[in-house]
């Protein structure tokens, strides 16, 4: 059993390709994830939607890792060939594990995805055992502002996105998540500021992959520094997130 990766060697480990322009973003979202995990020995944990990032497995590089993803095609990923991890093909809304299996479960950046979130929601609870932990990240009401539009003949529409991404909704403010998983959040951290949004819309625009690294490059100052006065609760434009399932009485 093992507690969580040092945060630097996690982060150094970035799985996003040019982690520090175009990837950048990534490494925001792992801070926020760090932020938030708990740090203490966990045993089993299941990363529900991980496809082939394999980001459960760089957080807690000794824990017994299960990546449950509906695309078949991620088994061969490099990442999912990790010691001590195991890629299983499943549904979210149906998970394929007995009751209190597992000591955490993570879904980083997948309900957004998932029509029937409900339904995820309450098999993520179903197989964590009492005590345990379940980390989520998410874009929140505020995602993609403020640049986007003003970005204008670069800037992809929302509707582009979505239809590449795979997206059903937006994202969920803390309330909505805190319903949808029906317990009192324990922890929380933003990412993406107003002053790193610069760069993640660049990242994401129509530009070409070369000219994208070199925008990004031109705003690295702007982009370290709002990294650097970043705070788990600076206005963000995306949410990580820790709840406990209660212990047995």
């Amino acid at each position: 059993m093992t507690s969580k990766a040092p945060l630097r060697s996690f982060l150094r480990r970035n799985p996003f390709p040019n982690p520090l322009t175009e990837g950048f973003f990534y490494r925001e979202k792992m801070r926020a994830i760090h932020r938030i995990a708990p740090d203490h020995p966990l045993r089993k944990i299941l990363e529900v939607g991980g496809g082939q990032s394999g980001l459960t497995s760089l957080l807690y590089p000794d824990a017994e890792v299960v990546n449950v993803d509906l695309n078949p095609e991620y088994a061969g990923s490099p990442q999912n060939q990790r010691p001590r991890l195991r890629f299983v093909v499943g549904d979210a809304t149906a998970l394929p594990f007995p009751d209190e299996t597992f000591d955490a479960v993570t879904m980083f950046d997948l309900l957004e995805h998932v029509p029937d979130d409900a339904s995820a929601a309450r098999e993520a609870l179903r197989v964590l055992r009492p005590g345990g932990h379940l980390l989520v990240s998410s874009p929140n009401e505020r995602w993609r502002l403020p640049y986007y539009r003003p970005l204008g003949l670069i800037a992809r529409t929302e509707e582009e996105l979505f239809a590449e991404w795979g997206h059903v909704r937006r994202g969920y403010s803390l309330a909505e998540l805190e319903a949808l998983v029906g317990l009192p959040v324990q922890a929380t951290a933003s990412f993406i500021n107003p002053l790193t949004a610069l760069c993640h819309d660049v990242a994401f625009s129509r530009l070409p992959s070369r000219a994208r690294r070199a925008v990004c490059t031109g705003l690295a100052p702007l982009t370290w520094l709002g990294y650097a006065l970043h705070l788990p609760r600076t206005p963000g434009t995306e949410i990580a997130a820790h709840w406990r399932k209660p212990a047995r009485a």
